[in-house]
């Protein structure tokens, strides 16, 4: 029969102070989805406003004699809605932070639901920033070794420092040893 050589300490964990079960577990989570400063009734006041502007504009200019003119407002309005609605539907993508004490996982999700992700050791990994006096946090680059990703691309600079501080402070915690 075999002895107990096993040793668990009084508070469940590893003898090296590690806990298993909790190597996995997220340090810093976040999902960062595309800066977007209009909203879906956003969207319906804007059109209703610039169809009545075109309406109104298109009658004057229709009774002036100046027909063809109003062709090319409805012309505008339909490149207005298809171009909101082009910005709505890449709206719907994201990116999606982990960073636990064994991987720092990046995932961006485009607007038609494709897929990529990068994966990284985060004792080898660094927060780099391009930052702007006037601007703010222009860029968020991810480097571990000799690969870089750039994260909160479509945030707002505001955004990205609220980003770049989390991810920052996850990163010292998880390489000082949890």
């Amino acid at each position: 029969m075999a002895s107990g050589n096993h040793h668990v300490s009084a508070t469940g964990l590893h003898p090296d102070g590690l806990d298993p079960d909790s190597m996995d577990r997220p340090v810093f989570q976040a999902t960062i989805r595309p800066h977007q400063s209009l909203s879906h009734d956003g969207f319906r006041i804007v059109m209703v406003l610039c169809c009545a502007v075109s309406l109104v504009t298109s009658i004057a200019c229709v009774r002036a004699g100046y027909w063809p003119v109003a062709g090319f407002f409805g012309l505008d309005m339909l490149a207005l809605y298809a171009a909101l609605k082009v910005s709505f539907r890449r709206g719907r993508s994201f990116e999606e932070v982990v960073i636990s004490p064994i991987e720092v996982m990046l995932a961006r999700v485009t607007h038609r639901g494709e897929r990529r992700e990068w994966r990284f050791n985060p004792l080898w990994t660094k927060l780099t920033k391009v930052e702007d006096d006037e601007y703010g946090m222009q860029t968020l680059t991810l480097v571990s070794r000799r690969e870089f990703v750039v994260v909160a691309r479509d945030a707002s600079p505001p955004e990205r420092e609220v980003i770049a501080d989390g991810l920052t402070r996850a990163l010292a915690k998880v390489k000082k040893g949890y």
